[in-house]
């Protein structure tokens, strides 16, 4: 079985167990029109990844059966509106209260990261925390990338930014997240491009305070 059929085959079963419940290898197999050794295959690669979850069911007649459930990591897997949620949810707010009460929330969030990412650059020289905020920021699905220009100046590139759409609508987002850069590395940051502004990816120069 070919790769990309392999992979299709799995997302077909996770979209069973979500849809049905609880089913076992011959229910997906009979459903699928595939035999029951396939189907194994294709659980045990579930199984491995953490996305399933096992039962032993006694029946009526017969021995005892398997049957699978998603575990909740798959859940991750399905599509979410909470993009859209957000964007509505901060139009209201903009709305009702105006754009001071915008800033007070990025701002609250921003204070937030730095409470919680500050412990891990206690001891650190600029190079390290630089190379320390780049883990933080591939942690949360930034797609980051770094380098040394010079005697302490580097380059900062994050190739993905997943609160894009927001950052276009509420550029608090990016003011924020450079304010964050400057407080977590103690040093002079400047954003020279920008996704939000049509750029391909966020780069940022750093360079020691004076």
């Amino acid at each position: 079985m070919n790769h990309a059929l392999e992979t299709s085959t799995r997302k077909v079963i996770l979209s069973m167990l979500k849809t049905q419940g609880p089913l076992s290898v011959h229910d997906i197999s009979k459903q699928l029109g595939i035999t029951e050794m396939a189907v194994r295959r294709h659980i045990n690669s579930l199984e491995k990844d953490d996305l399933l979850q096992t039962k032993l069911v006694r029946q009526a007649m017969g021995r005892p059966t398997n049957v699978y459930t998603l575990a909740p990591q798959a859940d991750e897997l399905f599509p979410k509106k909470y993009l859209q949620l957000t964007l509505d949810l901060l139009g209201e707010l903009l709305e009702d209260e105006g754009h001071e009460k915008i800033e007070q929330l990025f701002e609250g969030r921003q204070g937030k990261l730095e409470s919680r990412y500050q412990p891990r650059m206690i001891d650190k020289n600029l190079e390290e925390r630089v190379a320390e905020l780049a883990l933080i920021q591939n942690e949360n699905g930034y797609m980051v990338d770094w380098s040394q220009l010079g005697d302490d100046e580097y380059m900062f590139s994050e190739h993905n930014c997943p609160i894009t759409q927001v950052a276009n609508t509420f550029q608090q987002a990016c003011r924020c997240e450079l304010a964050l850069f400057q407080n977590l590395l103690d040093a002079k940051v400047e954003r020279t491009e920008c996704l939000a502004k049509g750029a391909s990816k966020c780069v940022y120069m750093i360079r020691p305070n004076k």
